[in-house]
Parts: structure tokens; C-alpha cells; sequence
């Protein structure tokens, strides 16, 4: 499988509503974090995940964590 673009080193941090969305884990999207479908094409598909309640969220930009879609911290490594 290809490495995903990292579009930055530290996560996203996004106010989500209640609602199912889906992450980028390409790194291709124009609209990080969320997929825009630019992986068409590619071994990487989008994370769907649900919000249940209105919060914030770390979302992963490096797109090498291993809690898709939320942020592990693996940016540090890099």
C-alpha cells in the first residue's frame, strides 16, 4: 500500500455537530480533514466515524496515526 500525503504535522481541530463524517487518510483532499474524494484511484479509501453529541475534535494531519480518524500523536514522530 502507498504512504498518504501528510498535508501537516499537528491535528485538526474541528467543532463537530452530531452527524456522520467522513476523514481524508489519502492526505490528497482540498478539504482536510475531511475526504473530497481525491483518493479515486488510489488504495486509500475515507474513515467514516459518527459524532454523537456536539464537541471538539482532534482530527489526525499527518495521517499516520493508528486511532483513525483522531489524533495519536504520531506527528511527533516525524
Amino acid at each position: 500500500m502507498s504512504q498518504p500525503d501528510c498535508p501537516q504535522k499537528y491535528p485538526y481541530i474541528e467543532n463537530l455537530d452530531p452527524g456522520d463524517y467522513y476523514w481524508c487518510s489519502c492526505g490528497k483532499s482540498n478539504n482536510q480533514p475531511f475526504c473530497d474524494g481525491a483518493h479515486k484511484g488510489s488504495d486509500f479509501t475515507p474513515v467514516k466515524f459518527t459524532i454523537t453529541e456536539n464537541k471538539d475534535c482532534y482530527l489526525c494531519g499527518c495521517k499516520q496515526t493508528a486511532d483513525a480518524p483522531f489524533c495519536d500523536g504520531a506527528h511527533n514522530k516525524l
